[in-house]
Parts: structure tokens; sequence; C-alpha cells
């Protein structure tokens, strides 16, 4: 099965930190403008997902979401979770460590398409 979220050796490297510092952790990527479109990653359950998140697969044991609208826009893409310096204006676990992720992606091939892994189901809200 192709994976719908990949992540870079430099941003498992900063998971793995962070999950270090504040346990396990989410990622939740909305549809919003400027930062509100970059990936965010907080303590798990910190964030409270909306029936319009769906679970895109996990990265070193955390989950990432989406909302719904926004995976309407990349749902023929593969994400690939990635990390630069630099501070983004959000409430991101990294932002006080001068770094922030962000997402880089690809179109997935029309084969791949009949090979993704599913979506996760998300919890109940």
């Amino acid at each position: 099965m192709i994976p719908r979220i990949l992540a870079t050796p430099a941003a498992l490297e900063l998971i793995a930190l962070l999950k270090k510092d504040n346990g396990p952790l989410m990622f939740h990527q909305s549809g919003g403008c400027c930062d509100g479109s970059q990936p965010m990653c907080f303590p798990e359950g910190e964030f409270r997902l909306g029936g319009s998140d769906v679970c895109l697969g996990e990265i070193a044991d955390c989950r990432f979401y989406m909302n719904a609208d926004q995976f309407e826009y990349w749902k023929h893409t593969q994400l690939i979770l990635d990390v630069t310096p630099g501070r983004g204006s959000s409430f991101s676990l990294e932002i006080p460590l001068g770094v922030r992720f962000y997402i880089q992606s690809r179109i997935f091939t029309e084969e791949e398409l009949t090979q993704l892994e599913p979506l996760l189901k998300t919890v109940e809200t």
C-alpha cells in the first residue's frame, strides 16, 4: 500500500525530540490561509478534532489529520512532512526551536491511486 503521508529524516528527528519533551503527538493541517495551512504539531489530544477532519495516516506513531475540505484539494498528492529554519506564527510545538514543519507534495501516479492506504478512522467527537 502507498502511504498518503511521509516524513523526511529531518522531520523524523524533530518529531523524536518533541516526543521526548512532550509525550505522544498529533499533527493537524487546516484549510486556512497563511500559517493556517501549514502542518501543526500538538501533544496528542490537545487539538480538538472536528467532524470534518480526516486522518491521512501516521508518521512516527503520530496521527496526521487534515480538514476534509483541504483534503479534497490534496487527495491526489502524497504529502511529505519536512522541516525548515524559521519561525511560523502558529502554536505548533516546534516554533520555539526556531524551525517549522512544512509540506512538500508530489502527485500520485494513476497506478499509485489504486494502491493508496485507506484513510484512518478519526476519533468520535
